[in-house]
């Protein structure tokens, strides 16, 4: 299980995304993210381990490393996020709630395209990205959503961070 929380501000959000993350941290105990968009800035990103530290501790300097306008994040009790893509749909960042019970036909259908995945340890596929590579497939965000959606058996609750 896990959880994310984003806002979409005219001010900087952070300290309200931080603390929106933090009280989803029991429904994931191994890592926590967080990516902001500033227009100064561009899109930025933080991941750390969470297993042995609260995500509070492990994000209590954020404030100095990052700012935003918009800002996502997550608790995930599997891989790490979220992501930063860059695509043909453009650069984003993405976060998912779920689970992909056909990743691995999944997988090997967008393999067999040609297209590349970056292996964890064991060779398992983050399941974020994978939800990027399909949503990546189509012309943009709805379309790709909706195949996304369309093509898992299982759940996918996505949130999406674009410079827009």
């Amino acid at each position: 299980m896990g959880g994310f929380f984003g806002i979409a501000s005219r001010q900087d959000c952070m300290v309200d995304v931080f603390f929106g993350v933090d009280y989803h941290s029991h429904l994931g105990t191994r890592r926590g993210g967080m990516a902001a968009y500033d227009k100064q800035i561009g899109l930025q990103r933080k991941i750390h381990n969470i297993e042995n530290s609260p995500f509070r501790t492990k994000f209590e300097g954020i404030f100095d490393e990052m700012q935003g306008t918009s800002v996502i994040g997550c608790i995930s009790d599997s891989d790490p996020q979220p992501m930063l893509i860059r695509s043909r749909l453009g650069t984003f960042a993405i976060t998912t709630v779920g689970i992909v019970n056909n990743a691995d036909v999944l997988i090997g259908q967008y393999l067999s395209g040609g297209g590349h995945f970056d292996a964890m340890t064991g060779g398992k596929v983050n399941s974020t990205e994978l939800v990027a590579a399909l949503i990546n497939q189509k012309s943009n965000f709805a379309e790709g959503i909706q195949f996304a959606q369309s093509v898992i058996d299982g759940t996918a609750n996505i949130l999406i961070l674009t410079e827009k």
